[in-house]
């Protein structure tokens, strides 16, 4: 596998609304965070001695962390391959809560298929990425799926529902 293969692999498929979220939140880092960080810093200096003021250092890691979050987002930005958040009628796609019955279990579960991005899986949302996500993309409703996990390991689920009328609004960024 050639550098530039493993460069492609490893850019993440984003929406546009993922961008706009991320894009939003470097604003807000930049606009509004930097400059109330650099006056704590700016604060803690004037105290005097610096090797022993924990606000100093407090401060200046938390400048840190923020210009890493936004180097972070820059950069997911740059690097994503733009994906259309649309899908047929009777399709799962990006965005869609489907209700999954796994036959091994007997057991129904809802999860809503999301970018990378913004994937919680204790919270129900899966990324198009994991197994299960991957599997079910496309799928329609009463398809029969073979998840695979690795080249061992694999279950089936059935299809039971799709709900085509969730949206990304209340989805957050994940915090790296």
């Amino acid at each position: 596998m050639s550098v530039l293969s493993r460069i492609y692999i490893m850019k993440d498929r984003l929406t546009r609304s993922d961008i706009k979220k991320m894009q939003a939140e470097i604003d807000d880092r930049i606009v509004n965070v930097r400059p109330a960080i650099l006056e704590r810093v700016k604060e803690a200096r004037a105290q005097g001695d610096l090797s022993e003021n924990f606000e100093y250092h407090a401060a200046k890691r938390e400048r840190s962390i923020n210009e890493s979050r936004i180097r972070y987002l820059e950069n997911m930005i740059k690097t994503a391959v733009i994906i259309d958040d649309s899908s047929a009628e009777d399709e799962v796609g990006i965005n869609n809560t489907v209700t999954v019955f796994f036959e091994e279990d007997n057991e129904e579960e809802k999860y809503k298929i999301v970018t990378t991005v913004r994937t919680d899986s204790i919270n129900g949302l899966i990324s198009i990425d994991s197994p299960l996500g991957k599997a079910v993309m496309g799928r329609k409703k009463g398809d029969r799926v073979l998840v695979k996990v690795n080249e061992d390991i694999s279950y089936s689920v059935v299809i039971k529902d799709i709900d085509k009328s969730t949206t990304d609004e209340e989805d957050k960024i994940n915090r790296y």
